[in-house]
């Protein structure tokens, strides 16, 4: 094994999927790794929506990276956002340093896509980052406890009027939490409100929920958020978002407190990388090796890559599965430089549930739904949770949740403003 000096350097951008799995799968007798991350934790994105809706805390589903890399030689971790990348003198350049590499993978990830319509980043919710999922949690608990002291019938009404635009996983889940507290939590913990009182709206642009899934799925997912005394209409686009009031694409105008944005993604924004190497969606184009148009030493994997093939014209899903297998394909290749294998994604299905007992699961043989699909995503997500501490306190939580409809977890935490932290938005 050589000296620190003797090893190519690879910086990696971004701690998700696929950042993390290149950190264990990369050969550190061979290279020594950087990984660069705004955050100093890995968090488990499919449960965001649990976090929203106070069904875990933000300490269940992260973990933090220092803890993960500590028993990996030659990994080490770099706060910071991405400010540029020096292709020319191969350095990428972050909040609070530079660092040089020999290597780059991009795997910064996706990030809200408004469709054109940017003021829906500061009028609306997300649940895109577990920071977004704890200050959505805080909206919807303020919409909650503000209702339940309004005497104005009116008012009250509009408080707790819920709209959620996307009909896919995120979009379902999260609207189907939220039926979950009309039908089930209100009697129990805000007396002085009514079901009615509540409106839960979702809205989808397409003839369907759930639109990669198949059809039984997606009749399944429809039939449940109803029964969740969930309002959902499809085919119906918004245009607009100004004073509470969202615009649809027919015309007609209605009031929504909380709007609640699960619409679609698109790539991070990187800068210091060619225009020509940018597809769309803002994603990064590579080629079938994850490395990037026209860059030497440069590649870019998961939710940011956009890798066209037979199979996918418009690149990959930009969920976790691609990124898993982009990452551990690249690493195979970076590992084993005369051996290189083109990337091929073997999908191995999906899952999406909705409410206590209901889920739809696909996998390549055969769909099932009801509660049997709803315990096998329980354990699939279980398993893929970092750490047996926050193991143990996501199935706890979920079981006292099961069996009470009840949970400690409906906590209002606003920030405090002061002092000011400038340099964290950098």
């Amino acid at each position: 094994m050589g000296n620190y000096s003797d090893k190519e350097k690879i910086v990696i951008i971004g701690g998700g999927f696929a950042g993390l799995n290149l950190c264990k799968h990369l050969d550190r007798n061979r290279y020594d790794l950087m990984l660069v991350d705004r955050n100093n934790y890995n968090s488990f994105a499919p449960l965001f929506y649990q976090v929203a809706s106070s069904g875990l805390t933000s300490a269940d589903i992260c973990f933090p990276f220092r803890r993960e890399i500590k028993k990996r030689r030659n990994v080490s971790y770099h706060l910071g956002h991405v400010k540029n990348i020096d292709l020319d003198n191969r350095c990428v350049v972050t909040s609070y340093e530079t660092l040089p590499y020999d290597k780059l993978i991009i795997a910064a990830g996706s990030t809200n896509n408004y469709f054109g319509m940017e003021s829906l980043g500061q009028e609306t919710f997300g649940i895109k980052t577990v920071a977004e999922a704890a200050h959505t949690r805080d909206e919807i608990l303020d919409r909650f406890e503000r209702g339940a002291i309004c005497r104005d019938k009116e008012r009250r009404h509009n408080l707790l009027s819920f709209l959620v635009v996307g009909g896919g996983p995120a979009g379902v889940e999260i609207a189907g939490a939220l039926g979950e507290m009309k039908k089930n939590v209100i009697a129990k913990e805000y007396p002085e409100l009514e079901p009615d009182d509540v409106t839960i709206t979702l809205v989808e642009g397409t003839g369907n929920l759930l639109g990669a899934m198949r059809p039984k799925s997606r009749e399944y997912a429809l039939k449940s958020l109803e029964k969740l005394m969930v309002n959902v209409r499809l085919n119906t686009m918004m245009t607009d978002y100004s004073n509470k009031y969202v615009t649809f694409a027919d015309g007609h105008k209605e009031y929504f407190e909380t709007l609640i944005w699960t619409a679609g993604v698109k790539g991070e924004t990187v800068k210091g990388l060619p225009a020509d190497c940018i597809g769309h969606g803002n994603r990064i184009i590579v080629d079938e090796y994850n490395k990037v148009k026209g860059c030497d030493d440069v590649y870019a994997v998961g939710d940011i890559c956009l890798m066209e093939c037979e199979s996918y014209h418009k690149g990959h899903p930009q969920m976790a599965q691609p990124a898993i297998q982009m990452a551990r394909n690249l690493a195979a290749n970076l590992n084993r430089p005369e051996r290189q294998k083109p990337f091929r994604y073997r999908d191995k299905g999906a899952m999406a549930t909705i409410g206590k007992a209901r889920a739809v699961a696909d996998l390549p043989a055969f769909s099932f739904n009801g509660i049997v699909a709803w315990l096998a995503w329980l354990a699939i997500h279980l398993m893929s949770i970092l750490g047996m501490r926050n193991k143990l306190s996501v199935l706890s939580g979920w079981s006292w949740n099961y069996l009470f409809y009840s949970t400690s977890l409906r906590l209002l935490l606003r920030p405090a403003k002061y002092p000011l932290r400038k340099h964290w938005g950098d």
